[in-house]
Formats: C-alpha cells, structure tokens, sequence
C-alpha cells in the first residue's frame, strides 16, 4: 500500500507555511545523506552516530537467512514459544510486527512479579527466549534474563540452546554473552532504541517468532526512495509540518491523539508514543502523544491543543485533522522521518534523552537504600495514598485526594495514569483512562510500569510541565527475587515507581500516589470515585 498522508483545515495552512523552507533546504534529502547537523550545532555530535536508521532496512535483509535457520531449527525440536525480554524500542516495534502479523509473541516489559512469573512459568519446555538490550545494562531486561537462566537450569534444560541475545557490539550483555556461549545478533551501534524497528531489534525476534520480515522490510525500502525527495508532497515532510506547526490559542497543538482506525496495522499507536514522546520531549518543549480509540472522550469535544491523527486504510477518504494511510514496513521509516523533521522544527536534538537517567539514578538510589522509602500519608479503602505537590491534610481520603489532583487540570494541562501492575491481568485499570478524560475534559495518557519509562518517560520530565500524575502500584503479597541480587522484582518496582515521582516532584509536577493490595477491590474503589466527579 502505498504511504499517504493527507491534512485539513488549519493543519493544511500550516503545513503549507512551513513545508517550503524544508524543501529548500533540501531536508529530506540530507536526513537520507546522514547530515547530523541538520538539529544544529550542539546536536551534531550525537546525531552523527544516531543515523544508522535510515537504511537499516537494507542491513537486516541480510540478516534474515540466519534467523529463518534458526526458526527452522527450534521448530524441529518442538520449541514453539517465544518470549521477548526487552523494554522501550526493544519491544514496542516487536510487539507491532508480530501482532500485526498475527503472530504469537509473548513479550515481557514488566518487572511486575506475577507477569514474570506468569511468563517463565507457562510452557517452559518449548520455550525460546529473546533478551534484547541495546546498552546491554537495562536492569530490567538483565533481571528477566536471570530469571529465565534459573528456569531453564531447575528444568535441567540447557540455557544456551534457548537463549538469544540482541545488543549493541561491546556492551556488557554481548561480553558475558559470547563468554557464556549464547547465540548473539549484534544491532547497528549507531541506531538509537526508538529508532530499531526495522535494525535486529525488530527483525530477530519477529523472524523467531514466525513473521516473515522480508516484505516489511522491502516495504520500508521502497518507502524510502520517496522519503527521501526534496519535495511539498513528501509524506514524511507534510506529517512533521503537522506534528510541530498546528496552531492553537496558545502555541501549537502539542497534544496528538492517534486514532487507529484501521484493523491492518496492530498497535502502531503504542511504538509511536515512545518515538515522539521520548524524541521531541525536551528542553520545556515536545509533543505529547496520546493512545484513542474511536469512544475516546477526547474526540467527542476535541480540546483546542489537541492534533487528531487518523491511522486509516485509505487517508484519502479520511476526516481527522491528519489522515495516514500504508503498509506497515512504510509506515514504520515514515513515522521516524516524519519525527525527526518535527525534531528540527521544534529545536530540539532527537537522538538524546537527557532526562531519563535521572529517574535511573533515583532508582538506583532506592534500590540500594530501601529503608527510606517514604511512608504513606494515610490509608483509605484498602489503599495507601502518598503525594508530592498537592498538601493534602494526614486526615484526608481517598476521594479527596483524587479531587485535589484532579482540580489542577487547566485547558493546557494533560493527565497521565501510571500503572505498574500486571498488564496482563489487570487491564481493566486502561479504562480508567476514559473516566479522567471525562472528568476533566483533557487529553489523558495510560502506562504500564515500568514500560512507560523507556517511552513516554522522558517527555513527562523534560517536555512542558503540564502534567499532573497518578501512580497506581499494586503490592503483590509474594515477591519473586532476582537471582544472583539482593533484591526481588517487587523491591525493583517500587524503586522505579519512587525514582520517578521523586524526579516528577523535584521538577514541580505533582504526584499522586495510591498503593493498591487488593487490585481488583482498589480497580472498583477508584471507578466508583471518578464517576462521580
């Protein structure tokens, strides 16, 4: 299917207004030329090794016979299940490809310990694990793999024959894997994680799990010969006018609703996210994507900030304020081309995320001294609220606590609801999505924790302080230890979630924290609460 990308109204004006400069300065051309001084001066150095992506597509061609071996070989001994370890761009676009192909992949993004034990407990005999880190050091990635390295040595199966390893030349996960004696696949060390999907992290899995990859990735080869040209009607140019260029009463539209209309493309919205998010959230600027679906609140009064984007089968017949129609392959090198213009429109570099480490750091400090972690302020049905920024009385209640939150939200404001909890399990708690969407007519965002700090975690500290925060943490009565650590997948969620509200608190964004024990009897205690509101 070929790329499309069609606007209106006002997004049409603008596009119009801001699309010639790039043309003139031949900015698609140069994108596909590897010219990192495209973001400016104090971006050049790392753009110069962030973009190995523009024809990575190419590169993974060549890797596609290795893997379908491989496929062919576990199939042979029965081995059927594959279970990805990786968070952010080592499992969105995965997750993506597999889904829309239909295929099984199980992915596994969380620390939450019944999702991991849930994961290394079902099947594990025709399993096949695919541990994916482009640093090689994501804590929560090398805690997956441990545990899965116990499973397989208490089933007396050996590790190495089941155990895949996609990183970075030279990381610490490839040093301890050649020593070990994994299969490694090395990934382009100069590809950024939101920018993988079409490099190893995409592929690898994806072919081990049974999608055929070598017409998605033909397809985004083909996308990019029209990608590439200097030219007004550049879908990749016409969608980072619009991302960056919108108006609104107050600036630009920054917020964007994705609206996945079309059955053909799986879970597109949720790789997009952590690409724009974590790719223009910087420096108090950035655009903040949202997740929708069709009964979204937001699309019933569309907030004047908020850019709607329709994800269709045809952008030609289409009415959203964007419109974006393609095959996936296609689709995948438009939304990165695409981001990188608004990236430059914007003025900000969107190769780094200056603003993730430092909720790391607080983890870690959590981590290592886990007797100062902050008590709650009270406890109200079965849940223990805490907060930073909202001065809520020690006498207060959950009720309150929740309106006090809720009363901040102002008409530049956006709300977003971090869950760390058993995605599987508890999915119930998206649909509390709707319900503060409705009650404060603003554009409202879910995350699963921890996954959401390898997406939109970055935007959330370093883009505009609009956001008021809800953290739901879930307290599982038996936690599941680490091997070889000394701590337990629990213990390492909990440092996260308050290495996070800490970095949020110290960068004036408020945040509201509610422990849950019993998730299913906490899940209706806060419906009931908001739809009062």
């Amino acid at each position: 299917m070929n790329l499309k990308v069609v606007t209106s109204g006002q997004t049409s004006a603008a596009v119009s207004s801001a699309i010639t400069e790039l043309v003139v300065e031949k900015i698609a051309s140069r994108i596909f030329s590897k010219d990192a001084t495209i973001w400016g001066k104090e971006a050049e150095s790392e753009s110069s090794i962030r973009l190995g992506w523009v024809d990575a597509a190419g590169e993974s061609l060549a890797l596609l016979p290795e893997l379908m071996a491989l496929r062919k070989l576990h199939l042979e001994q029965g081995l059927t299940r594959v279970v990805l370890c990786g968070m952010g761009g080592s499992s969105l676009a995965p997750e993506v490809i597999a889904a829309t192909a239909g295929v099984e992949l199980v992915v596994l993004d969380s620390t939450y310990p019944s999702q991991v034990v849930s994961a290394v407990n079902n099947g594990i005999e025709k399993t096949i694990v695919v541990v994916s880190s482009k640093s090689g050091s994501t804590v929560e990635t090398d805690s997956q793999k441990r545990v899965f390295e116990q499973a397989f040595d208490q089933a007396g199966i050996d590790k190495t024959q089941r155990i895949v390893i996609v990183t970075g030349p030279n990381s610490p996960m490839h040093n301890q894997a050649v020593e070990d004696g994994y299969r490694v696949f090395l990934a382009n060390p100069n590809v950024g994680g939101r920018f993988s999907a079409l490099t190893a992290f995409g592929v690898v899995p994806s072919t081990l799990a049974g999608v055929d990859m070598g017409p998605i990735l033909l397809d985004a080869i083909s996308a990019a010969e029209e990608l590439s040209q200097d030219q007004s009607n550049n879908p990749a140019l016409v969608l980072g006018c619009a991302l960056a260029r919108t108006p609104a009463r107050s600036g630009f539209k920054d917020k964007l609703g994705i609206v996945p209309v079309s059955k053909q493309i799986v879970g597109l919205g949720f790789w997009m996210e952590q690409l724009i998010a974590e790719s223009t959230g910087k420096i108090g600027r950035g655009v903040l994507p949202v997740v929708f679906d069709l009964r979204s609140p937001e699309l019933k009064q569309v907030p004047d900030d908020l850019l709607t984007i329709g994800l269709v089968d045809n952008a030609a017949e289409s009415s959203f304020d964007v419109s974006v129609s393609g095959s996936l392959g296609g689709q995948l090198l438009l939304w990165e081309v695409a981001t990188a213009v608004a990236a430059k429109l914007l003025g900000v570099n969107p190769f780094d995320q200056p603003d993730v480490e430092s909720a790391k750091i607080a983890s870690r400090a959590f981590l290592e001294n886990r007797s100062a972690e902050e008590t709650s302020l009270f406890e109200d049905s079965g849940v223990l609220v805490s907060e930073k920024g909202l001065n809520l009385a020690p006498d207060s209640s959950l009720e309150v606590a929740i309106r006090t939150l809720l009363s901040l939200a102002d008409e530049q404001c956006y709300i977003a609801i971090h869950a760390y909890l058993d995605r599987e399990r508890d999915s119930d708690f998206e649909k509390l999505r709707d319900l503060i969407a409705s009650a404060t007519s603003r554009p409202t965002t879910f995350g699963w924790g921890p996954r959401f700090l390898h997406s939109t975690g970055q935007y959330h500290k370093g883009g505009p302080s609009q956001g008021l925060f809800l953290q739901i943490i879930g307290e599982e009565s038996d936690d599941l230890m680490v091997p070889g650590r000394d701590f337990g997948f629990q213990e390492l969620m909990n440092s996260q979630a308050a290495g996070d509200a800490n970095v949020l608190a110290e960068s004036g964004r408020p945040v509201l924290t509610l422990r849950v024990k019993d998730v299913e009897e906490s899940f209706e205690t806060l419906s009931k609460i908001l739809k009062g509101i």
